[in-house]
């Protein structure tokens, strides 16, 4: 169904009515010039200025679009909020194939947009766009972190994301088996690019047997020609299917834990970078009804989002690297107040995270 403006109604109930919208600001960005068709989306300013990345994708439709950049706003409010971070949650989604639309004019004419919201919203880098990108982007806004060090920027945000997942598994482990290590574990990582191969070097080195996959060929060859022990896998079929497995770790795209693969995955942890892993409501009782112990996203990838949230104070890596290694706390608390609540942890951390930002709007 459309209304008489041709949006589609679904959105605007999501927006306007569902538990997943509650957002402050929706803005619909085109230039016809350089083809920019873009969805900046702050869902909270309650902890302050909305603090997300920009994702460059291929949409099927400007509906998926819009919708995208709706649940990973929400979701960034929650880890700002799970962080400590005085940031409330907004996220971007340019629309279309950087591989064939990107240009710098495009992304000029994007951050012409960013700016004339005045700082309601600070950028950085997601999937599809690159710490060049930014440094492009900031030539017409300052509200843009993850830029270059040449350009005032911290660079790439992935090392401590990584960090942060790592982390999050350290605790898992803790919780689960009595010792913060990963060592003579089975660990399977979907998504070894940007995030993911930083997170197969923590693995290795604490001593866990790493099986990977990819959709692109060349980001498995690269970890197999350094690391020769590494297993590859055709797909995450494949994968989440390996005898033997104690975590899997989702770096990839969101939606990874739904109604086809809980019921048929091996591990016992479920700890990833990848943003907005459960593919709807009700997901997160079903892994704990399995046995199945799920470190929330957005409380162990929130590594990046620290490091670009001190870029705008002034950029200090070990500084970054203290908060990020607060997440192993993080998410040992989560699990405590789930055991204590009789909830899952995805739950708990909602509560903990939804405690902070009512607390920040009564101040």
């Amino acid at each position: 169904m459309t209304d008489v403006t041709g949006a589609r109604v679904d959105v605007l109930n999501t927006l306007f009515r569902s538990e997943q919208g509650g957002h402050e600001q929706v803005v619909l960005c085109q230039d016809r010039a350089t083809g920019l068709k873009a969805v900046i989306a702050i869902h909270s300013t309650a902890l302050g200025p909305a603090l997300g990345g920009t994702r460059f994708y291929p949409y099927a439709s400007e509906e998926e679009a819009v919708a995208d950049a709706l649940n990973l706003a929400r979701g960034m409010s929650y880890k700002n909020a799970m962080a400590g971070l005085d940031h409330g949650g907004g996220k971007a989604v340019i629309i279309g194939d950087p591989e064939l639309i990107k240009t710098d004019e495009l992304l000029r004419a994007y951050g012409r947009f960013v700016d004339s919201l005045g700082g309601r919203y600070v950028t950085a880098c997601d999937v599809g766009t690159y710490v060049a990108d930014m440094d492009v982007v900031a030539r017409e806004s300052r509200w843009v972190t993850g830029r270059s060090p040449a350009n005032g920027g911290a660079g790439d945000s992935s090392v401590l994301t990584a960090y942060g997942v790592f982390q999050g598994m350290r605790a898992s482990a803790q919780h689960l088996w009595g010792a913060p290590s990963l060592r003579g574990r089975r660990v399977g990582v979907v998504g070894v690019g940007k995030v993911g191969h930083y997170l197969v070097e923590h693995l290795l080195e604490d001593g866990a047997e790493v099986v990977i996959t990819d959709v692109r060929e060349e980001s498995v060859r690269r970890i197999t020609a350094k690391h020769p022990q590494v297993t590859a896998v055709a797909d995450t079929d494949a994968l989440i299917r390996t005898e033997g497995l104690d975590v899997y770790a989702p770096c990839a795209l969101g939606g990874a834990l739904d109604d086809d693969t809980v019921p048929v995955l091996t591990a016992t942890v479920v700890c990833g970078a990848a943003n907005n892993q459960l593919a709807h409501p009700g997901v997160e009782k079903d892994l704990a009804d399995r046995g199945i112990l799920y470190a929330p996203d957005y409380v162990v990838n929130a590594g990046g989002v620290i490091q670009v949230a001190d870029e705008l104070h002034g950029f200090d890596f070990d500084r970054c690297k203290a908060k990020a290694a607060k997440i192993f706390d993080t998410t040992l608390a989560i699990f405590a107040r789930a055991k204590e609540d009789g909830i899952p942890p995805a739950a708990a951390a909602d509560r903990i995270a939804e405690q902070r930002m009512a607390e920040a709007r009564r101040r």
